[in-house]
């Protein structure tokens, strides 16, 4: 589930890539197991490309960064958080369309 176009997070990078970045960020909370976490993974592929340079799409699996899980309170995956200017200021839980994510990505801009 890597890409070039997106950042993998964890603890030690957190900071740096959302919470002071200088773009909005598009965060995925996924894990290898989950089924709709798989069918949604290229249409944030295709997001960070389509929107690279204005909008950062990172991910973060949650088997091996439950730290980050527990602080943005992930009690389900996918859960994609929405981050500008460091502060969640939307969040979509489950699947749902590029077109949606791209709206709600451009409401950021």
């Amino acid at each position: 589930m890597d890409n070039s176009a997106t950042v993998t997070l964890d603890e030690a990078n957190f900071e740096a890539e959302v919470t002071k970045s200088d773009k909005p960020v598009l965060v995925d909370f996924w894990a290898e197991w989950c089924g709709p976490c798989k069918m949604i993974a290229p249409v944030l592929d295709e997001i960070a490309k389509e929107k690279a340079g204005t909008v950062k799409v990172a991910k973060v699996n949650i088997d091996e960064n439950q730290s980050l899980s527990f602080r943005f309170n992930v009690r389900a995956i996918p859960t994609l958080l929405f981050f500008k200017n460091g502060q969640v200021v939307d969040q979509v839980t489950g699947m749902t369309s590029k077109k949606d994510l791209l709206g709600r990505v451009e409401a950021l801009a």
